[in-house]
């Protein structure tokens, strides 16, 4: 009995943890971010930029062999979607791989970087355990998308295409 309780409670805790979040904690949107130009800006300030926009908003690191394989899935997703906004944030361990890795992919959106990468406040406030990460907020500010990866582009697709009805 106690190994079954205690398995269900782990099931309970894993299932929860992996839940589609509708909005970002308190410490997510209080985190700064490093900007191009070397200053920093809180996290819930870079979101009020696209009150009443789609927003696709991509976690990713230039080291990353998943984020760069996925990169023509996202240039493609920017094609049939322009409409939509695309943020781009970086758990690179330096500024200057970060910005050799926008050139290099010549991502197209806006873009910042966390300042404590993988394991950091950030990171850890959005529940991050896997890059590319994708998160999609709807023109309300809701996210309606928390938890998808770089195999999730049908999912990623159908939620977009929602959004226009």
């Amino acid at each position: 009995m106690k190994k079954t309780l205690a398995l269900l409670i782990a099931f309970a805790s894993i299932s929860c943890s992996n839940a589609q979040k509708k909005v970002f904690s308190k410490e997510a949107l209080s985190e700064t971010l490093l900007t191009a130009d070397g200053s920093q800006v809180a996290f819930q300030d870079i979101l009020k930029n696209y009150k009443g926009k789609t927003l696709v908003v991509e976690v990713w690191a230039s080291w990353c062999g998943d984020c760069v394989k996925a990169m023509p899935k996202i240039k493609e997703l920017q094609a049939n979607n322009p409409d939509v906004a695309y943020l781009f944030l970086s758990m690179d361990k330096t500024a200057e791989n970060w910005k050799i890795g926008i050139a290099k992919h010549e991502l197209k959106g806006d873009h910042f970087m966390a300042n404590d990468q993988m394991k950091g406040v950030f990171a850890k406030a959005i529940d991050l355990d896997w890059i590319p990460r994708y998160i999609i907020i709807d023109k309300t500010g809701k996210i309606v998308l928390y938890r998808a990866i770089e195999t999730d582009f049908d999912q990623i697709n159908t939620t977009l295409k929602d959004l226009k009805k």
